[in-house]
């Protein structure tokens, strides 16, 4: 099943080549587009001071981040957990730029762009002309936003991770009605994200449950999916 990384930065500010820096990665694992459990969070040292302004946006200062691993300290533990998987974030450009800007600094190769897949352009294509930002794809699938009062990383990966499956057709995107082998019995549900990829989820229905439809269907009067059943006397 595929593996991809879902991912969002906290910074300084919105500019990466001119002093502004990483102070948070949050990072989701995905299976098949849902989310396992497994997550990557980190608050870090930017090594300059946080501008009051980006402090009223998530809510760090200067203060909550003294002692905390620098960049270059925790690299590799992103890299790792990320792999050469897919990397899923709301206007990637941004978290790919501050990133690779630190990685630069640390002596790390720098992300592939290819490897970017940005919810924001997604949902462009799909709600043109409509404001697109991860506060307002929350509320158009009425997912819960009480608790964001300010961004933070992992919560808003944690939202993110409910509009990308939205975005990529819901919980039941790759839901198939047919057997692993195409018949009709016993149902198969898809939970891939396309052909090649997709692990079938066979599921059986109890005899308990066969017998009370078979007599829920007996009490029908003449229903016609039993009509082929019938002979002649």
């Amino acid at each position: 099943m595929k593996r991809s990384v879902l991912f969002d930065t906290e910074t300084t500010g919105l500019e990466p080549t001119k002093g502004d820096r990483v102070i948070e990665i949050a990072a989701l694992e995905l299976l098949g587009d849902l989310p396992t459990g497994k997550a990557f969070h980190v608050l870090i040292d930017p090594e300059r001071d946080i501008p009051e302004e980006a402090s009223r946006v998530h809510g760090f200062t200067r203060s909550d981040l003294e002692g905390k691993p620098k960049f270059a300290a925790i690299a590799d533990d992103f890299l790792e957990f990320i792999g050469d998987d897919e990397l899923i974030a709301h206007n990637a450009s941004f978290d790919f730029g501050f990133i690779n800007a630190e990685m630069e600094r640390a002596g790390r190769p720098p992300l592939d762009p290819s490897r970017k897949v940005d919810t924001l352009e997604l949902a462009r294509e799909r709600f043109p002309g409509m404001p697109n930002s991860l506060d307002a794809l929350c509320r158009r699938y009425g997912i819960d936003l009480s608790e964001r009062t300010t961004h933070n990383a992992l919560l808003d990966c944690k939202l993110l991770a409910d509009v990308y499956v939205e975005l990529m057709g819901g919980r039941q995107h790759g839901l198939g009605l047919g057997g692993e082998d195409g018949n009709d019995s016993p149902v198969a549900r898809y939970t891939g994200p396309g052909p090649g990829t997709r692990t079938p989820v066979l599921i059986q229905p109890s005899a308990e449950t066969l017998a009370a439809h078979a007599a829920f269907v007996g009490k029908l009067s003449d229903p016609v999916w039993t009509a082929g059943e019938k002979t002649d006397a």
